[in-house]
């Protein structure tokens, strides 16, 4: 396929998931998403997959599918030695990260290499590695991708030597609240100064939380265009603000981020306020950078399938009961009850016995019942106390709810 074949592919599956409104005000904000979802939107994947293993209980027969993101996750999950990973994503660059790490772990030898590439993100001599140990292994989608060059004419590959996590939207967003930071008087990186709880919650109080309250800070967060560097599509904005500010809802969620976790256990938090992780030690990496991960994760790393398709049209494909586990990220937040619908008749169709689905929300209810008709969700089982307990335990922070459903 062509360059311009697979862009003008990526803007269909794009358009189709994304647009639900195609003349109106509303419409107009989900065809801007969806032109700035094309580019590297999650340097990062902002789901904690140690919450996500505590709920999939993944065993080693298990085909798992699920959206791909940043990577992190799928290649976290490799950890509980599944079978087989299918993970899919819309976003063109997604599946260029995520093939890029894949092939990373099976062709550098030590875990100094990979961490130097995928931890710290930022030094020259990663471009060699890339030249001389990954470009000649990567499909050719991929190299033309990580070849190619941005749209300030640089080449995507070289964010690998100047500080990969400030890439994408995500992370150009995370730079834009630093900066509004100094300019209302505060310095959110100060908080990675805390060594404490106690220093953390008194360092929220004086240098992040007064920010939310600022007229320009409300002014923005009231512009669902502003938070797209977050991924918050129109409709996911909507549900995630609901009757309430939106500022203040970021405002309590971040609160989440900064003091209920210790910063030292927390990567997610790391990033947001310090821009990078502080060690290679479990907590501050995903658990697939962590150098005791490296022994294993060459060899398994085969057994992971990235593929650019919808999460809808890859279920289609598969044969009636088939899958074990589905890891949905917040993916339902933008979907019409029609998609809703089409989906889950597909997980029902290929779900085994014990399946489990997985999925986030940013309002704090699981928006199924009512949604998706009694027909499909009767054969599911709703584990609110488990999803209530894993919501308190993701330390990313940002979701108003993690929801687990077993196949009765």
């Amino acid at each position: 396929m062509s360059a311009q074949a697979g862009f003008v592919k990526q803007s269909t599956i794009l358009n189709d998931a994304i647009l639900q409104n195609r003349a109106s005000k509303a419409g107009l904000l989900e065809r801007a998403f969806s032109l700035a979802f094309r580019g590297l939107v999650y340097p990062q994947i902002w789901e904690d997959p140690v919450a996500d293993m505590e709920a999939l209980d993944i065993r080693p027969d298990h085909h798992i599918v699920t959206i791909a993101s940043g990577g992190c996750n799928a290649l976290s999950y490799l950890r509980a030695n599944p079978a087989k990973i299918t993970a899919v994503d819309l976003n063109a660059a997604h599946i260029a990260l995520n093939r890029l790490k894949s092939v990373a772990a099976q062709q550098l030898d030590s875990h100094e290499d990979f961490f130097r590439f995928f931890g710290r993100a930022d030094h020259k001599e990663n471009l060699a590695v890339y030249r001389d140990r990954l470009r000649p292994h990567l499909d050719e989608a991929s190299r033309k991708y990580w070849d190619g060059r941005d749209h300030f004419g640089r080449r995507r590959i070289n964010g690998f030597a100047k500080g990969f996590y400030r890439k994408g939207l995500l992370g150009n967003f995370i730079g834009l609240v630093h900066i509004l930071g100094r300019l209302g008087g505060a310095k959110p990186s100060l908080m990675m100064a805390a060594r404490t709880r106690e220093e953390q919650i008194e360092l929220f109080e004086r240098h992040i939380g007064p920010l939310f309250g600022k007229k320009l800070m409300r002014f923005l967060c009231s512009n669902p265009m502003a938070l797209f560097g977050l991924g918050i599509p129109p409709a996911q904005y909507r549900a995630l603000a609901g009757d309430r500010h939106m500022a203040d809802v970021l405002c309590e969620r971040t609160r989440k981020l900064a003091c209920d976790f210790p910063l030292v256990d927390n990567y997610f938090a790391q990033q947001a306020f310090g821009r990078a992780y502080q060690s290679a030690e479990p907590g501050s990496v995903p658990p697939y950078l962590e150098a005791a991960s490296f022994d294993w994760l060459g060899e398994r790393s085969q057994k992971l399938d990235i593929r650019h398709q919808n999460f809808i049209d890859f279920l289609a494909s598969q044969d009636a009961g088939s899958l074990d586990r589905y890891i949905l990220l917040d993916a339902q937040d933008w979907m019409t009850d029609q998609q809703l619908n089409r989906l889950w008749s597909e997980i029902d169709r290929t779900a085994k016995p014990r399946a489990r689905v997985l999925f986030r929300t940013a309002a704090e209810e699981t928006l199924l019942p009512g949604r998706v008709t009694n027909e499909l969700l009767s054969a599911w089982d709703y584990d609110a106390e488990l999803s209530q307990a894993l919501t308190r335990k993701d330390r990313s922070a940002i979701y108003g709810a993690m929801h687990l459903y077993r196949l009765k």
